[in-house]
Formats: C-alpha cells, sequence, structure tokens
C-alpha cells in the first residue's frame, strides 16, 4: 500500500506562482508513475499532468501547458507541481496519485487527499 500525502496549497494572486509537493511512503516511488488531478467545486476530477517513474516521460492538459511543470525526486520520495501564471480557472483542490502498477504509466490508484490552491485577487 502506498500513501501520498499534498502539500504547499494556498490563496495566490493572479499571475503569481506556487509550488506543490507530494510526499510518498513505502519504497515503491521510484518504480511507479505519479499524476496530478484538480477538482473544482462543483465540478469533476480533471487530470493536470503526469509524470513516469523515471521522469523522463511528462504530459499536461492543454490549459496548463508552459505554465505549469511536472517533477520529481525519487531519492526524496517526492513529486512536484509548479505553478507559474495561475489564474483564477485554476482554482481547485490538487490530488496527487500513484500509479498501482510498477513501471505503468496510468493505472492510478493510491489517490490523496488534495491541496487547496485558490487564485483570487
Amino acid at each position: 500500500e502506498v500513501q501520498v500525502v499534498e502539500s504547499g496549497g494556498g490563496m495566490v494572486q493572479p499571475g503569481g506562482s506556487l509550488r506543490l509537493s507530494c510526499s510518498a511512503s513505502g519504497d515503491t516511488f521510484s518504480q511507479r508513475a505519479m499524476a496530478w488531478f484538480r477538482q473544482a467545486p462543483g465540478l469533476g476530477r480533471e487530470f493536470v499532468a503526469h509524470i513516469s517513474h523515471d521522469g523522463s516521460i511528462v504530459y499536461y492538459e492543454d490549459s496548463v501547458k508552459g505554465r505549469f511543470t511536472i517533477s520529481r525526486d525519487n531519492a526524496k520520495a517526492t513529486m512536484y507541481l509548479d505553478m507559474n501564471n495561475v489564474q483564477p480557472r485554476d482554482t481547485a483542490n490538487y490530488i496527487c496519485v500513484a500509479s498501482g502498477v510498477l513501471f505503468n504509466l496510468g493505472s492510478w490508484a493510491y489517490w490523496g487527499q488534495g491541496t487547496q490552491v485558490i487564485v483570487s485577487s
């Protein structure tokens, strides 16, 4: 079983920046792909970005391309989401998830509770 815990959320002004972190338990972090999703109030969960187990493959949802960067530090068992030029539409609960299948990009299984990001002036 893998447990993931997000941190780093908060309130930020439009055009500002924020770094989210996701820490994972266990000793298989470096073998698992990871992803960020988000859920705005009243809406469904939306994919944001994913990263392969070794960081060599990353993919972004169109609306965040060029503004958000996903990365990971396997030595620290931590994944990051650097958010730049944030906009009100980015307001959501940001959720970290780990793959349930080793070395598989997908099969999202281990979900965190999320960290809230509010973009407002």
